[in-house]
């Protein structure tokens, strides 16, 4: 089975969706599933088996800038790459974003799975509902990575949707060494408002001074962030890191702050620190509550609120017993997201994609094949 796994997003630039389907594509590699990764690449394809589609374009999306690539010369190499690649089948990651995942289902040259990673209102999903809903009548199998992803996208386009999961690489986080950093909170995403990093800039002043708190990554609201702390040395400002540092970073912290607002349909980077040993500390959105049982995996507070997170960070801290009974708790928890299992779902339902192409009889020995066809080339699969 060849399978053509397509990003929307620069494969570049760190996300959840795109760590996703570079950890998809390794899992399933390893369980000898030949797959190649298309998406764009804002410099050397941070991977093997990738076919870079050329730089993004910051783009408006879901109250955040996404690194999408919806110009013309990024969909001409999808097409060429999907004439030469000739793939069994396609999956396809937020199959409705602008750029190569709407150029490859409107192309249709093969099976397709769709995964609807996105949560919460979307004004395209509005405005392009018509043309949208066609789009994703295409589709062979519907994925989800949360009941909220599903929700969203059964409201504004209808059908049905395989509930899976995120999933993470569980050996890649595990630590046994004791952390290192002392009471350090760390905090990885894009300073927009959304991700709430605002919020728990403004929760630091119920701390200590020697509480420490890294920043990681960067976007719109860096500049203004940095210059209202910079009196603040407590905080460092980390910029954009790799994602080896970021896992470090993850064992080393003793907590790990997410703060957002909302917009989170499944939360990746509170499995990746549950997996790491750090004590989560995450806003009360539903995305966030969900994953963590209503708080048995992590602090929760009310999101928006940095006087309840102030508090909440200091609970989590300072009270080393409660703590190590969450932390516990969420390295359980984590077990049940382990992305070799995830792999075992999406093959199933690769396999399930293909057989919903009509068999149709074809002379060759009274036998039936399914046949599909891809440009000019027909193939056919007993």
């Amino acid at each position: 089975m060849r399978i053509g796994m397509i990003s929307p997003y620069s494969l570049t630039i760190p996300g959840g969706v795109q760590n996703q389907i570079l950890s998809l594509a390794r899992a399933l590699r390893n369980k000898g599933i030949d797959v190649r990764v298309l998406g764009p690449c804002d410099g050397p394809p941070p991977d093997t088996g990738i076919t870079p589609l050329g730089n993004s374009l910051p783009t408006a999306a879901n109250g955040s800038i996404a690194p999408l690539a919806p110009d013309p010369s990024a969909q001409l190499r999808v097409i060429r790459a999907l004439r030469d690649e000739r793939f069994d089948l396609l999956h396809v990651h937020e199959p409705l974003a602008p750029g190569p995942a709407i150029t490859a289902i409107v192309l249709k040259q093969s099976p397709i799975v769709a995964t609807f990673h996105r949560s919460g209102p979307s004004k395209s999903y509005e405005y392009f509902n018509k043309p949208a809903r066609w789009v994703a009548n295409r589709v062979e199998v519907n994925c989800a990575v949360s009941e909220e992803a599903a929700a969203t996208a059964r409201n504004a386009l209808g059908g049905n949707y395989e509930i899976l999961f995120n999933g993470i690489e569980l050996d890649r986080y595990s630590s046994k060494n004791p952390k290192q950093a002392g009471q350090t909170i760390f905090f990885v995403g894009r300073h927009e408002p959304r991700k709430g990093l605002e919020v728990l800039i403004r929760s630091m002043r119920f701390l200590p001074d020697e509480v420490k708190l890294w920043i990681a990554s960067d976007g719109p609201d860096t500049k203004r962030l940095q210059k209202a702390t910079e009196d603040d040395s407590r905080i460092e400002w980390l910029g954009r890191i790799s994602e080896e540092e970021k896992i470090e970073r993850l064992q080393k912290s003793k907590l790990f702050c997410a703060p957002s607002l909302g917009g989170e349909s499944f939360g990746i980077v509170l499995l990746e620190a549950m997996a790491s040993g750090a004590l989560v500390v995450a806003s009360d959105i539903p995305g966030y509550s969900k994953l963590t049982r209503g708080g048995k995996d992590a602090l929760l507070f009310k999101a928006g609120d940095s006087t309840a997170l102030g508090k909440a960070l200091e609970k989590g801290l300072y009270e080393d017993e409660a703590s190590q009974v969450i932390v516990e708790s969420a390295q359980l928890r984590v077990s049940e997201f382990s992305m070799t299992e995830l792999a075992e779902r999406y093959i199933q339902i690769y396999q399930k994609a293909i057989t919903q192409t009509p068999t149709v009889p074809l002379a060759k020995g009274g036998q039936f094949f399914t046949q599909r066809t891809l440009g000019s080339r027909n193939f056919r699969i007993r």
